[in-house]
């Protein structure tokens, strides 16, 4: 099974473009996904390469923008290419299916994950997109708020 997930923030703005003949819109972008390198305890990135394709790199460029934050899902492709200077080149990106607006292009940034709040606009586990100011997925309360402790006697189990 070839399936990614990722959420991240873009590193620049969407440049759209469209296919010579079919003219099908296209966009490349970048995502920095966070990750924690556990040996040196810090926080590091990888600056991932997606290609988004139709209505979909439409909404992306007209939508997103440098820092915003968003979810991709899709598929790893490789593809080769001959450089103008004869050698050969090799590229793996992320081919999406999938993308959710976690933030919207005129919501403040933030300068990671952290915290309750998402980014705004949209529920980051699925539905429509909006693109409101920034809202709390949770109605205002911390994700913490809302679940309620439980004895381990009391599970059936």
């Amino acid at each position: 099974m070839n399936k990614v997930v990722l959420i991240g923030r873009l590193t620049k703005d969407p440049e759209l473009k469209f296919t010579p003949g079919t003219g099908m819109a296209v966009t490349t972008i970048t995502l920095a996904v966070d990750r924690y390198n556990a040996s040196t305890k810090q926080r590091e990135a990888d600056f991932i390469s997606v290609v988004i394709w139709g209505k979909q790199a439409e909404a992306t460029a007209n939508h997103m923008s440098k820092g915003s934050l968003m979810a991709v899902s899709g598929r790893i492709t490789t593809r080769s290419y001959d450089a103008k200077d004869g050698t050969k080149r090799y590229v793996t990106e992320v081919v999406a299916s999938e993308v959710s607006f976690l933030s919207a292009k005129s919501a403040k940034q933030d300068s990671g994950f952290g915290g309750n709040d998402f980014g705004g606009g949209s529920n980051p586990f699925g539905g429509a997109q909006d693109f409101s100011p920034a809202q709390n997925p949770f109605g205002g309360a911390s994700y913490d708020e809302d679940i309620t402790p439980v004895d381990d006697d009391d599970i059936p189990f």
